[in-house]
């Protein structure tokens, strides 16, 4: 909408985090915490600003030109973080305002606020809601006919405001010509000496503009001030997403111990064994086994595949493949359908053909696997020598023995076979046999001459 809107508060240094990164930048379901409120807000206007200070510079980073930014030098309180940045906005229109940490806030919810906000003409309008236990958070203060009058912070409250359990969310739309005028009257003559964006609200109020107060669900607006309450918004986030993938189809063997992020995409009769992690934009194709104790990031998985005790990060992987125990796919391995990639086994930025063994013990970097290729025991491919990562390519059906080191760059043709434990350092022709090791020699007697004493 042209004529609305938003400031997001992020300068705070989150204390209670204990921590070198701002507190909005900690991650929740796979993504910073200050991401939701940007996205909950960007699906109503286009025109925000994010008021940063002390740790700034990842969350710049992190944003980019999705907002604009206003840098809060020191840092003395919500109502002088939103007044260092009035100059970014014109003098009329609507402005919604609310914390960087409030990561349940759903763009239908400010909708309806700002909808509540418009048809009852209001001059402020506070998003607030009913906690059991207030405690901490700023109470909603009505007259008789249930105005609202004011909001009083915890700390500076009295006992009977304190009984009150209707909260302030720090979530708000306001008219900007009153939010500026308020923003130049308020002082910092409280407990904390800070100048604080709730006393915008008894300022407005008695100077004739209308309060307003929609009640939300206390649910979606708590926020993170410490880890504790970070962990406890992980594990609430990440039973509505396993509880949708169960109602979806899903078996999800003991949700207490898999973790899936909210941007993944799993099929129908897939089986979760506990102890799995599941991160990114990963999909799981219809009818795969996953896990036990398997991470899974940002990879694509076909169907019917299994995978066990494994780490699968930024790769995909075919239909009807099996992947461990103990396997490690690093970022741009393409594995094929009906491989099997077996225990020890790890894969870097390679390509494996469909129906192709890897077994046990080996390791593959830089390399195109054909189709139909039996890759032993202990077989790698050497493929960095001290400055310049070389591919090797093994065409299908090739066979590489037990214990071979294919030193890249280099080529097994079609059909070829390696023997084992040779170390191949020149193309293997089509069908042939490479062999590359000393032959073997038995001296007799040496055992008995050696040790006779």
């Amino acid at each position: 909408m042209r004529d609305v809107y938003a400031l997001i508060l992020a300068a705070g240094q989150g204390k209670r985090m204990k921590s070198k990164h701002a507190k909005v930048m900690h991650v929740l379901n796979g993504k910073p915490i200050i991401d939701y409120c940007v996205e909950a807000v960007t699906g109503i206007t286009k025109n925000v600003v994010v008021v940063v200070g002390s740790k700034r510079q990842e969350i710049m980073e992190y944003l980019g030109e999705r907002v604009r930014f206003c840098i809060q030098e020191e840092q003395l309180g919500s109502g002088h973080a939103a007044k260092v940045s009035m100059d970014l906005f014109p003098d009329e229109g609507t402005i919604m305002v609310l914390p960087g940490d409030v990561p349940l806030i759903k763009k239908e919810t400010l909708a309806s606020l700002l909808e509540y906000h418009r048809e009852g003409h209001y001059a402020a309008t506070i998003l607030s809601c009913i906690m059991e236990d207030p405690s901490g958070y700023g109470r909603i203060v009505r007259d008789n006919d249930g105005n609202v009058l004011s909001i009083v912070e915890d700390r500076d409250a009295s006992e009977d405001i304190r009984k009150i359990k209707e909260i302030n969310s720090a979530v708000y739309c306001f008219e900007l010509k009153y939010l500026k005028n308020a923003l130049e009257k308020i002082n910092n003559h409280n407990d904390q000496g800070e100048y604080y964006l709730t006393d915008t609200i008894a300022i407005i109020k008695n100077e004739n503009g209308r309060i307003g107060a929609l009640m939300g669900n206390a649910d979606e607006l708590s926020g993170i001030n410490d880890r504790v309450q970070l962990a406890e918004m992980e594990k609430r986030m990440n039973d509505a997403i396993l509880k949708k993938l169960m109602r979806d189809g899903v078996t999800i063997m003991d949700p207490d111990h898999t973790y899936i992020s909210g941007m993944a995409k799993i099929g129908k009769d897939v089986v979760i064994y506990p102890g799995t992690v599941i991160e990114g934009s990963s999909i799981i194709g219809e009818d795969c086994v996953i896990g036990p104790y398997t991470r899974i990031i940002s990879s694509r998985i076909g169907k019917g595949t299994n995978i066990s005790y494994s780490v699968v990060i930024e790769s995909t992987i075919g239909d009807n493949t099996n992947v461990g125990p103990f396997a490690y796919l690093r970022p741009n391995s393409n594995i094929g359908d009906r491989v099997k990639i077996g225990d020890f086994v790890e894969v870097k930025n390679s390509n494996i053909g469909d129906g192709t063994k890897v077994p046990h013990l080996a390791y593959v970097g830089d390399a195109d696997i054909g189709s139909g290729v039996n890759f032993s025991c202990g077989a790698i491919t050497v493929n960095y020598d001290g400055r310049v990562k070389h591919r090797t390519r093994v065409a299908d059906r090739a066979f590489i023995g037990c214990n071979v080191n294919l030193i890249a760059p280099v080529e097994i043709e079609e059909g070829a076979f390696v023997a084992a434990g040779s170390t191949i350092t020149e193309k293997v022709p089509q069908k042939a046999l490479g062999i590359a090791r000393c032959r073997q020699t038995n001296i007799e007697g040496w055992v008995i001459k050696k040790f006779k004493e």
